[in-house]
């Protein structure tokens, strides 16, 4: 790859490092946090709040997903990507000052759920950016390889968070961080998007964008008409999308509180399981990535959700009698080992499915909307399971979200070798064909 394609793919990723930095750290400082806006009494029922609220966030990614789909189609991928991190920044000062309930009530919660709706906003056009982004600023060969960066970059930013909460727990007291150590992490998410504000407004737009030989009418591009006409791969995306997400969230921004809330770990400890498995887990995409450019998308994808129907619930089972660092940290590895075959290669494999005129919206909506209905509420459902007494059966959540998805991969085409500039365009035309690149 050459200079300029790592530059664009370095300007990306810093910008969607910054992004799940903010997104993340809600999740991962949530069990501090959760007692400051809401009255005293049950843990669990505390952090259904917290979670409830960080689900509404994924509620708003579809909206987010439209409009700043539009705004990636109809005015570049530069655009909507400088946007989305405005967005970003502004909610993490709104989280940053944001009263408790000792001050104002319930208003200290409606202040969180507008920074959550706005962070909902600003992430539903991230990820589709970013992924258009990173796929066409790549040669076609390496497609896999550069836009596994962008679960690089998901997985740093909230490695940053996490190794931020471990410097923090370790140099201050419990209660400080309860009372206001919390509020750190946020006011550093919003200096950290205000530079990535700048970078972004000099990035260079991708020459798949600029040079786009598609047919589709400049007044069609991002439309909802334009992509009913490839409602074939939006209903693809959602599917594909469906068993990823929720196996994602659970073991990363759940797997924290499922190690301390119900396996009995030290919050440290649990922290620190997540804080070593995710570096882990950041290193093996690049390579997994690189792999699909020689084998395909299809046998990744594939490999995942056999693991993950078939290895959920045994891991799940043993995580919660992990009792120590080592044992939890070797399962919560096994498991992200296995959701690398989708995380690494979901973005290029979206963003391949559709022409250059619609592809943001068209990675954008569906994707938001899958999110919304099965990765945003995966916390949720998981403390509803254990606060109803049966917590082992969101396992077979899991599990059952992995066997719709298996499916789904096993029927579907390759798409390593599609160029992006001749999707076929046509109202109600068949899933494109593959082209053979040189």
């Amino acid at each position: 790859m050459g200079r300029e394609h790592w530059k664009k793919i370095w300007v990306g990723s810093a910008g969607n490092m910054v992004e799940w930095f903010d997104w993340f750290v809600y999740a991962s400082f949530a069990t501090y946090f959760a007692g400051a806006f809401f009255p005293e009494g049950n843990d669990t029922a505390k952090l259904m709040n917290t979670a409830g609220i960080f689900a509404v966030g994924f509620f708003m990614r579809p909206v987010g997903g439209w409009l700043l789909g539009r705004v990636g189609d109809r005015r570049g991928r530069k655009a909507a990507l400088t946007l989305t991190v405005s967005l970003m920044s502004a909610s993490a000062v709104l989280i940053a000052v944001a009263p408790t309930y000792g001050v104002a009530g319930y208003g200290g919660a409606v202040v969180l759920l507008l920074a959550r709706l706005l962070q909902g906003l600003s992430v539903g056009g991230e990820y589709a950016a970013s992924a258009t982004y990173l796929t066409e600023a790549s040669a076609p060969e390496h497609r896999g390889f550069a836009s596994s960066f962008q679960y690089v970059s998901m997985t740093a930013g909230q490695i940053a968070g996490l190794g931020l909460q471990i410097v923090l727990q370790h140099t201050m007291s419990d209660d400080a961080l309860h009372s206001w150590g919390w509020r750190i992490p946020f006011v550093i998410g919003a200096l950290g998007a205000a530079i990535v504000f700048y970078l972004r407004r000099n990035m260079l737009e991708t020459e798949v964008y600029e040079e786009s030989a598609d047919d589709t009418p400049a007044g069609d591009k991002g439309t909802i008409k334009a992509l009913w006409a490839h409602r074939r791969e939006a209903f693809l995306v959602i599917a594909l999308t469906m068993g990823g997400t929720v196996a994602y969230y659970t073991y990363t921004t759940y797997l924290t509180k499922y190690l301390s809330n119900s396996a009995g770990l030290p919050k440290q400890t649990a922290t620190l399981v997540s804080f070593c498995a995710l570096i882990v887990f950041a290193c093996l995409q690049p390579l997994a990535g690189r792999l699909s450019d020689r084998i395909g998308r299809r046998p990744l994808l594939i490999t995942f959700a056999v693991g993950s129907t078939f290895l959920t619930v045994p891991i799940m089972t043993m995580l919660r009698h992990a009792g120590s660092f080592w044992p939890a940290l070797g399962l919560s590895l096994l498991a992200l080992v296995v959701i690398t075959g989708y995380t690494s290669i979901n973005a290029c494999v979206k963003a391949e499915l559709f022409p250059t005129g619609i592809r943001a919206l068209g990675v954008a909506l569906p994707y938001a909307i899958a999110n919304a209905l099965f990765g945003g509420t995966a916390e949720y459902v998981a403390l509803w399971f254990k606060d109803a007494g049966v917590e082992a059966g969101f396992s077979w959540y899991v599990a059952g979200c992995a066997a719709v998805s298996l499916v789904v991969y096993l029927m579907m085409r390759e798409t390593r070798d599609i160029d992006l500039n001749r999707v076929a365009v046509e109202r109600g035309a068949e899933p494109p064909v593959p082209v053979r690149m040189s």
